[in-house]
C-alpha cells in the first residue's frame, strides 16, 4: 500500500511472510540485497555496502537494455531488526549527487511475518515522489519473491 502524506512524503507498507530479522537482513546483506533491489527487470552489477552508522552505500541498477542508474547514501541508524535509516540520492550525468532524501524503514512483527514500512521524505517535487513510489512498489514485488 502506498500513501502520500503531502507533496514531499511517500509511505509504502508491505506485509512480508518472513520474520523481521530476515526482512531487515535483506536490506543490509549484499548477497540478499542484489536478489531484489531495484524495480522488476533490473539487475545490480555493482554494489558497495558499508553497513554501519555513518557508513556509505552505493548501487548500480541496470535495465534489460543495458542502461544504468546509480544511487547512494549514508547509513544513519542501524537498529536490527527494528529500524533502518539512510539517505538517498541519484548520481547525475555530470557525476554529482542529485537532491537527497531521507528514508526510514521499520520492521514490525505481525501474524504471519513482518509489516515493513518505508517512509521517504523530503522530495523536491510531486513527480519525483510519485516515481519513487512506483519504483519502491516494483522493488518490493521482487522482495516478496525472496521470501
Amino acid at each position: 500500500m502506498t500513501t502520500t502524506i503531502d507533496d514531499q512524503i511517500l509511505v509504502v507498507e508491505r506485509i512480508l511472510s518472513a520474520p523481521p530479522e530476515a526482512v531487515f537482513d535483506a536490506w543490509v546483506k549484499p548477497e540478499l540485497l542484489v536478489q531484489w533491489w531495484g524495480p522488476e527487470g533490473m539487475s545490480i552489477p555493482h554494489h558497495t555496502l558499508d553497513v554501519r552508522e555513518g557508513g556509505a552505500w552505493e548501487t548500480t541498477m541496470r535495465n534489460k537494455d543495458g542502461g544504468e542508474v546509480n544511487c547512494s547514501g549514508i547509513y544513519r541508524v542501524i537498529d536490527r531488526p527494528n529500524r533502518l535509516v539512510f539517505s538517498w540520492a541519484w548520481l547525475q550525468a555530470d557525476g554529482s549527487r542529485g537532491p537527497e532524501t531521507d528514508i526510514e524503514v521499520t520492521f514490525t512483527a505481525v501474524d504471519g511475518g513482518t509489516k515493513m514500512t518505508l517512509d521517504q521524505r523530503s522530495f523536491a517535487d510531486v513527480e519525483s515522489r510519485d516515481n519513487h513510489g512506483i519504483g519502491w512498489n516494483s522493488s518490493f514485488n521482487c522482495l516478496e519473491k525472496l521470501f
